[in-house]
C-alpha cells in the first residue's frame, strides 16, 4: 500500500459511522476528515486548527493537522507541528510514520532514517516501522538493510502483511525461492484482496517455475534453517508432479502430496500456521479450490474461469469460508536463519 492510501485508510478508521450522519451531528474532527477525503486540505485544516483551540492537546487533532499540512505540500508547518507530536509521551506509531513521511517527500532521506530508527527504539515491536524502514533502505539500494528490516519486522509483528509483500519480492529476485513461496502465500492469505495480491500471485507462480526450471533443484537454496532444510527433503522427492510443466493442476498435485508427507515426516518438528491452513483445506475437501484461487487466473484466466463454472458449488464454498475466517498467526513461528 503505498503511502497515500494508508493513510487515507487512517484517517478514516475511527468514527466511521459518523459520516453517515447529519453534517449538523458530526464534530468538528469528522468534518474536517470528510474535506480531506474530498482532498480539499486547506478546509480541512481551517475546521481542524479551530477545533485545536478548544482542545490543545488532542493528539488526534494534531496528527490530522500534520498529516493534512503534508497533503497540502505545506512541509516546513507539516515538519513542524509532526516533530512537536513525537515529542510527546503519548505519541504514537503514526505519529512517526506522518513526520516521516513528510521528510521523504522533500527528500530528506537522512533525517527520515534517522526517524525510523528513532521509531523503532520507541516501538520495537511495530511491524509496519520495520516495514516502511527497510522499502526506504531498498529504494536506496541497501538492500542487506532492507530484508533484515522485513525479516525483523515478521519476527516481531507477524500478522502485519507490509513485510511479507516486501520480503517475498525480495527473495524472488534471489536464489532463495523458497523463502519467496512461503511468505508470498501467507501475504495472500494476510491480504486476499488488494492491489497488492495480483502482483504477488503472479510472483508466485513464477517462483514455483524457477525452482523446478534449476537443474540443480533445491541445491541453490539456502538450507541453513533446518526448516528450509526439512522443506528441501519433502519437495525434492517431489519433482515428478510436475514433470509435464508447471500448471494449477500439476501444482495442486505436488502441494497435496508436500502437505501429506510433511505432516507425516515432521509432524511436530516446525509447527507452521500456513501448512495447518492447508492441511485443514485438505481434510475439508477445499484444497483444489484454494489452488485454483492461488494459481488458476494469473496461469490461464479462461481455464480458470471454466474450471469455476464445472466447480461453482465448491469455488463459492471456499470464497465463504475464506472471507468470513481471519488468517492469524502466532507468535514463535519463524524459522529464517539470522540474516547476513
Amino acid at each position: 500500500m503505498n503511502r497515500i492510501c494508508l493513510f487515507l485508510v487512517f484517517l478514516t478508521l475511527t468514527q466511521l459511522a459518523a459520516f453517515s450522519q447529519s453534517t449538523d451531528n458530526k464534530t468538528p474532527q469528522e468534518t474536517a476528515r470528510a474535506f480531506t477525503r474530498q482532498g480539499d486540505y486547506s478546509n480541512a485544516l481551517v475546521v481542524l486548527n479551530e477545533a485545536l483551540k478548544k482542545d490543545p492537546q488532542n493528539l488526534e487533532l494534531q496528527k490530522d493537522i500534520a498529516f493534512n499540512y503534508y497533503m497540502e505540500k505545506e512541509y516546513d508547518q507539516g515538519i513542524a507541528t509532526a516533530k512537536a507530536i513525537i515529542e510527546r509521551p503519548d505519541a504514537d506509531v503514526t505519529s512517526y510514520q506522518i513526520l516521516a513521511m513528510i521528510y521523504k517527500a522533500i527528500g530528506d532521506m537522512k533525517e527520515s532514517e534517522k526517524l525510523y530508527k528513532a521509531g523503532i527504539k520507541r516501538f520495537p515491536r511495530s511491524g509496519v516501522l520495520y516495514s516502511e524502514y527497510g522499502e526506504m533502505m531498498w529504494a536506496k539500494q541497501y538492500n542487506d538493510e532492507a530484508i533484515k528490516a522485513f525479516e525483523k519486522g515478521i519476527e516481531i509483528d507477524p500478522n502485519y502483511s507490509g513485510n511479507y509483500y516486501n520480503a517475498a519480492r525480495y527473495y524472488f529476485d534471489t536464489k532463495d525461492k523458497i523463502w519467496g513461496m512461503v511468505y508470498g502465500e501467507i501475504f495472500l492469505n494476510l491480504e486476499s484482496y488488494s492491489k497488492r495480491t495480483a502482483e504477488i500471485k503472479e510472483l508466485l507462480l513464477e517462483a514455483y517455475k524457477k525452482f523446478f526450471t534449476d537443474a540443480n533443484i533445491g541445491k541453490n537454496q539456502d538450507a541453513k534453517s533446518p526448516f528450509i532444510g526439512a522443506y528441501l527433503n519433502i519437495i525434492n522427492q517431489l519433482g515428478f508432479t510436475v514433470a509435464g510443466g508447471i500448471t494449477t493442476e500439476s501444482l495442486t498435485v505436488l502441494r497435496t502430496k508436500f502437505i501429506i508427507n510433511w505432516f507425516q515426516t515432521y509432524p511436530t518438528n516446525f509447527p507452521f500456521r500456513l501448512f495447518d491452513y492447508q492441511r485443514q483445506l485438505l481434510k475439508d475437501g477445499m484444497f483444489d479450490a484454494y489452488n485454483q484461487w492461488l494459481f488458476g487466473s494469473t496461469e490461464n484466466l479462461t481455464v480458470f474461469q471454466a474450471w469455476c463454472t464445472a466447480h461453482s458449488d465448491e469455488y463459492s464454498r471456499f470464497i465463504d469460508f475464506q472471507k468470513g475466517r481471519i488468517f492469524k498467526l502466532p507468535e514463535g513461528q519463524y524459522y529464517q536463519v539470522a540474516v547476513k
